[in-house]
């Protein structure tokens, strides 16, 4: 798209401004509880409480606890926005689970370990979280809120269901793994998809009727794939945004291939609505058009970090010695070179409410059920 000059570039700036720094929409309470699966992207604590004493070096988190960024993520947003208390995570056992739980885990996988090792993909660490294992987790948290299926049933279909984001992991782990690209795309996509799918599926037989879907975020920008598979040829990255193309060109192709199959399992369970929440677009503006949303210092550096053109560094990486944080994480889009900072997470969460980036956007969900 051609750049803008002028009082109209300066009225795009403004409304970017106000996007950045404007809280989520409140909306009317519809949603009972939230219920979170996924990775770092939205894990508020998980990782930290299952792998307390196992784990030399673990790194610290500031606040909020253990979430992989300076502050909220885009699930503490949205549940800000609906009127739902941030999300408990389902390892800290013992809690009141009934406005919802979060499952989700830093490092989780949509596929089982069991594939991984079968295909020779040992770059993984050695955890049990991945999706199979959160939906295990799902159902003993529903044995502590609901005593019977019917009333679980009921219960589930006034409750909000953020599945994902998911198969970011796995095609990392394949990329550690020397995997080529079109073996990721022809071997492990259709996989991770159906995967996907099929939890989501296991999800309405319980009762759950919306179900959000985040897609794949373009990781050819992250300055930790951009440290750790540098190219001489510059052919191998984007011109408008310095991204690794192949990267990003997997990501592309898991989140067309997952919103096919979404928009099948829509017209195979007419009931439910599942909305299609966009994670690529929104990045990939900001690698291109930092100025625009107010990042200052781009989006391919990490605020907090070891050093290097892209302030990554595996033996000094966030919250280990060495590390350093900036004065001004807001003018980042990357926290420590592998996740957002608060900033773009408040923007991303605004855009799945009210639009554009969310197919359709939750406001518009849940307007339509009150007066239905």
């Amino acid at each position: 798209m051609e750049r803008t000059s002028g009082p109209s570039w300066c009225i795009l700036l403004c409304v970017a401004a106000a996007w950045m720094v404007a809280e989520a929409a409140p909306l009317p309470r519809y949603y009972n509880a939230i219920f979170s699966f996924g990775d770092s992207l939205s894990d508020t604590g998980n990782f930290v409480i299952i792998n307390s004493g196992k784990l030399p070096n673990m790194p610290k988190f500031p606040p909020p606890y253990a979430r992989c960024s300076n502050g909220r993520l885009v699930i503490d947003f949205l549940a800000e926005a609906l009127g739902v208390p941030l999300l408990p995570p389902s390892a800290n056992k013992g809690t009141n689970f009934s406005q919802g739980a979060n499952f989700a885990v830093m490092g989780a996988t949509a596929l089982d370990l069991k594939y991984f090792k079968d295909n020779n993909v040992w770059s993984i660490p050695p955890f049990n979280t991945s999706m199979n294992c959160q939906l295990e987790w799902f159902h003993e948290v529903k044995e502590t809120i609901c005593s019977s299926p019917q009333e679980c049933k009921d219960f589930f279909t006034k409750a909000l269901f953020v599945f994902g984001e998911l198969g970011g992991n796995d095609y990392s782990f394949a990329a550690k793994a020397d995997w080529s690209t079109d073996k990721v795309k022809t071997k492990m996509v259709p996989k991770v998809v159906e995967s996907i799918i099929s939890g989501i599926e296991a999800l309405l037989d319980e009762g759950a009727r919306h179900v959000l879907v985040p897609s794949n975020l373009p990781v050819g920008c992250f300055p930790i794939m951009l440290t750790l598979f540098p190219f001489e040829d510059r052919s191998e990255y984007d011109p408008r945004t310095g991204c690794i193309k192949k990267f990003n060109g997997v990501a592309l192709y898991h989140n067309a291939r997952l919103r096919v199959a979404l928009d099948q399992l829509q017209r195979r369970r007419p009931d439910s609505r599942i909305i299609y929440a966009d994670f690529y677009t929104p990045y990939i503006q900001f690698a291109r058009t930092p100025y625009l949303y107010g990042y200052k210092r781009g989006a391919l550096r990490a605020c907090c970090g070891g050093g290097g053109p892209y302030n990554y560094n595996m033996s000094a990486s966030c919250g280990l010695p060495g590390a350093t944080v900036c004065d001004d994480p807001d003018a980042h889009v990357s926290w420590d070179g592998i996740h957002l900072t608060e900033a773009p997470y408040r923007f991303i969460a605004n855009t799945w409410l009210k639009g554009p980036y969310a197919h359709p956007p939750l406001a518009s969900v849940v307007r339509e059920d009150m007066a239905y």
